[in-house]
Parts: C-alpha cells; sequence; structure tokens
C-alpha cells in the first residue's frame, strides 16, 4: 500500500456561522469520519493545524510570522493514510466533513521516496 495525505483548506468563514449545536455536530462528523479511517486500518495519523506559524525563505533563510493568507487558502489540518491507489485515497477523501462547506478543499497527495542523488 501506498501512503497519501489528504490536506484541508478553506471553509473558515462558513463555520464560523454556525451556532454551537451545529459545530458540535460538525466536529462529530470529523470524529466519525477520521474514526471509520482508523477502523479500517488504514489510518497513519491526523491533526489540525494550528492558525500562524513561522515562514523560513530562501538561502538567506529569512524568518517571517506567517503563513497569512486568505481564509481559503489556509491549511487547517491533515489526515495520513494507506490506500493503494489515489483514486482509493480520493473516495475516502469524498467523506471528509470538510466539503460540508462550498470553499472547504481535500488536497490529495501521494507520498513520495526520497532517493539518492
Amino acid at each position: 500500500m501506498k501512503e497519501f495525505l489528504l490536506l484541508f483548506r478553506g471553509g473558515d468563514a462558513e463555520r464560523q456561522q454556525l451556532s454551537p449545536e451545529q459545530i458540535q455536530a460538525h466536529m462529530k462528523r470529523w470524529q466519525d469520519w477520521i474514526g471509520s479511517i482508523a477502523q479500517k486500518g488504514i489510518l497513519v495519523g491526523a491533526q489540525p493545524l494550528e492558525n500562524g506559524g513561522k515562514v523560513l525563505k530562501g538561502t538567506s533563510k529569512r524568518l517571517t510570522d506567517g503563513p497569512f493568507m486568505e481564509g481559503k487558502e489556509i491549511l487547517g489540518g491533515y489526515v495520513l493514510l494507506k490506500a493503494n491507489t489515489i483514486e482509493e485515497a480520493t473516495e475516502i477523501g469524498k467523506g471528509c466533513p470538510n466539503l460540508e462547506v462550498e470553499t472547504g478543499t481535500v488536497e490529495i497527495r501521494e507520498i513520495g521516496t526520497m532517493t539518492a542523488m
């Protein structure tokens, strides 16, 4: 099996409009979805990401606060899972609660291997 990283972006502004009860129900759907991946034995890891952080740039290794970007581009978290193909990982991604809002996205990327240069 290969490993795939599912990256979650967007939807924050829309979720801020939810009532406390709706937020609780939404979080339950996240727990259920990630739990279903774990029950299949294909979950490697999953975590939300805090806002903010630091960014290093270029050969000078210039350090700035960030990342700062539009709400639809903010990386909110990830799931690392095992699947046979990117199509299989995509099918799993279709169940992600981040897709319950119009601006939510799930990016699916296969984990590559490091090769000697």
